[in-house]
């Protein structure tokens, strides 16, 4: 993961945002060698809430905490899937 101090990232900020966009790779941003924040696709984002929750899931089946769900039939028929 690149990682660039804070005040050169401002002056490519524009740059650096669609090239993360672009890639979907992690750029650290610095201040005194240390990293203080990340610019990070949103998909990036997204796809670990997706994760969190699988794994969320299977905890909760694991422990046997899992509460009953909405019947496939029922989703399609909110959906209007029928």
């Amino acid at each position: 993961m690149p990682k660039i101090p804070v005040g050169e990232a401002a002056a490519q900020l524009d740059d650096l945002v669609h090239r993360v966009a672009r890639n979907r790779e992690p750029i650290a941003l610095t201040d005194d060698g240390n990293v203080v924040a990340l610019l990070v696709s949103p998909q990036a984002i997204e796809d670990l809430e997706d994760s969190l929750a699988v794994a969320d899931y299977r905890r909760r089946k694991a422990e046997g905490t899992l509460e009953p769900g909405i019947p496939h039939n029922e989703v399609r028929r909110i959906l209007g899937l029928r």
